[in-house]
């Protein structure tokens, strides 16, 4: 129906209606991804949210490192985390960032982010948790430390259903998802602290888990969100990052995600500049070929960027499990109206309005 960016300063938005639900957004992407990771989940929401009426909230973690101009840009659409601990919400979801330092604790949003995870538990019918938000929160919760990987992961990777789960029922297979990360996260040690595996991937390792303690969490290793370029643009923000000097190895090419013309030309320019790094070469960056070269969906046109035909085989997935998420929150907001009881967690399965005959659901 419609989605309502709610970014007062003043009273909150309320609707009552019984197919709205409120979903906060705790954008804490660097500054050169912030409008572009509201707007794709913005917009994955509200496209899978065609007959609910959605209010959204942004929140902002003030201790995530920010420059002077960013930081004012935002106080003027999104709530410190100060305000969440008292804001009535649904749903929400949690971005991660770069990370900066080796141990997750060391980083300055720390203490903040575990209190969101706390607060999440007990007062959210289901939050998502994205890539270091998931890694954060597996940590704080279980322990479950991530692991380095020995080079960034990034491309777009087949991944499989590893069981039957309402969020992922009648999903084609594999799904095509983008990964972009630094670490990883042991499956053992997940499924052992009570986390079940939704996807995996042979390359990419998992995708999407779940755990229902309370509040139903939802974690993504992945990027579904996602646009088609967006892995496009942080390869080039690595590779002039390391022909500036502020890093020390070329970024690995994404993997699957160009054409074999496209490959090569990545590569040619990787080897020009391993073999003269000099920030003189950011200019020469490939990038608009390099966009020309992105595998297309079968049938798509040529010309636009949604427009324009550039493949997003994730985005049937991505709006299939944002639909059963937002789904789930408005069955919940309506077992609790039933119910007459406040938002703190009573319920432990899958909404009966939401299971099907032979629901496998994890439990």
């Amino acid at each position: 129906m419609a989605l309502f960016m709610d970014t007062r300063r003043t009273a909150p938005v309320a609707l009552n209606a019984p197919n709205c639900v409120t979903i906060g957004l705790v954008n804490n992407m660097p500054d050169s991804a912030v409008e572009a990771t509201e707007r794709q989940f913005t917009n994955l929401v509200r496209v899978a949210s065609s007959n609910i009426i959605v209010v959204l909230r942004l929140f902002a973690i003030p201790e995530v490192p920010r420059a002077p101009t960013m930081r004012a840009t935002m106080a003027e659409r999104y709530r410190d985390i100060a305000e969440l601990w008292d804001a009535p919400l649904d749903g929400l979801i949690v971005t991660g960032t770069e990370p900066r330092a080796t141990n997750l604790a060391e980083e300055p949003y720390w203490d903040n982010l575990t209190t969101l995870v706390d607060w999440a538990r007990e007062h959210t019918s289901s939050t998502i948790w994205s890539c270091l938000a998931a890694h954060a929160a597996v940590l704080h919760a279980d322990g479950i430390e991530r692991r380095p990987l020995k080079e960034k992961r990034s491309g777009v990777f087949d991944c499989h259903l590893a069981m039957p789960h309402p969020m992922t029922e009648h999903f084609p297979a594999p799904l095509r998802v983008p990964h972009s990360r630094y670490n990883d996260l042991s499956e053992a040690e997940l499924a052992a602290s009570g986390y079940h595996i939704l996807t995996r991937s042979l390359e990419a390792g998992v995708d999407a888990f779940v755990k229902q303690d309370g509040s139903f969490f939802l974690f993504f290793q992945g990027h579904p969100e996602y646009d088609a370029d967006t892995l496009l643009r942080e390869y080039r923000r690595d590779a002039v990052r390391f022909l500036s000097g502020e890093r020390q190895s070329y970024p690995p090419t994404p993997a699957d995600y160009f054409t074999a013309e496209g490959l090569e030309i990545a590569e040619a320019f990787a080897a020009l500049a391993r073999a003269k790094q000099s920030g003189e070469l950011a200019a020469s960056f490939p990038k608009d070929v390099l966009e020309a070269s992105l595998k297309r969906e079968p049938g798509l046109a040529e010309g636009g960027l949604a427009e324009r035909g550039l493949a997003e085989p994730w985005r049937a997935a991505a709006v299939g499990v944002y639909q059963k998420w937002v789904a789930y929150l408005v069955a919940r907001k309506a077992e609790r109206r039933m119910a007459n009881v406040p938002l703190r967690r009573i319920w432990r399965d899958w909404p009966k309005s939401l299971r099907s005959p032979d629901d496998l659901s994890a439990r």
